[in-house]
C-alpha cells in the first residue's frame, strides 16, 4: 500500500520500508511519528480512503542537508557577497501505512453537571468585582473631566498688494 503524505509544506509519496528526508520534525533518534496530513491513499490501482490512512515512521536521525552555496554580485559596482546555508532535516524510515486507528472525535457531554460549591464560586465573584470597580472609575473620570476648550477663530489672512508695472 502506498500513501502521499504531506509535511514540511512538501508532498512526498511513500511505502512501508521507505528512507525520506523531510523539513526538521521534533523526535530523537528511535521516536515514531505519526504523519497526520495523508493526501491520497492506494494499493496498486485503487484508491482508498484517505480520510482512514495513517502512516507511522520511526526517526533515523536529525541531520543537516547539503551546503547551498549563495552568491550575491551586482557588474562594476565592487559588489561580492558569499554565503552558505545548510537546512536541518529529519530522515525518516516508514514503519507502516494502512487503515489505523485515528482518534475519534469528540463528542459533546450530553448534561455537563455544574458544581454549585461555594469555592468554586468565590474565585469567579473576587474576578468580577475588580472588573466592575475598574469600569465605575473610568466612568467617573469621564464625567469630572472639564469641557474641551475651541481653539480660536483664525484670522482671515492679509490680502497682497497688486504688483506695481515698471514703465
Amino acid at each position: 500500500m502506498f500513501a502521499v503524505v504531506r509535511t514540511g509544506g512538501k508532498q512526498y509519496r511513500v511505502a512501508e520500508g521507505d528512507k525520506i528526508a523531510v523539513e526538521k520534525l521534533a523526535g530523537e533518534a528511535g521516536d515514531t511519528i505519526v504523519l497526520d496530513d495523508v493526501l491520497l491513499a492506494g494499493e496498486g490501482d485503487t484508491i482508498a480512503d484517505a480520510a482512514k490512512v495513517t502512516v507511522s515512521a520511526e526517526v533515523i536521525a536529525q541531520a543537516k542537508s547539503e551546503k547551498v552555496t549563495v552568491f550575491k554580485k551586482r557588474r562594476r559596482h565592487n559588489y561580492r557577497r558569499k554565503n552558505g546555508h545548510r537546512q536541518q532535516m529529519t530522515l525518516l524510515r516508514i514503519v507502516g501505512v494502512g487503515e489505523g486507528k485515528k482518534a475519534a472525535p469528540k463528542k459533546a457531554a450530553a448534561a455537563p453537571v455544574k458544581d454549585t460549591s461555594e469555592e468554586k464560586a468565590a474565585p469567579k465573584a473576587r474576578k468580577a468585582a475588580p472588573a466592575k470597580e475598574a469600569a465605575g472609575a473610568a466612568k467617573a473620570t469621564a464625567a469630572k473631566k472639564a469641557p474641551a476648550k475651541k481653539a480660536p477663530a483664525k484670522k482671515p489672512a492679509a490680502k497682497k498688494a497688486p504688483a506695481k508695472k515698471a514703465d
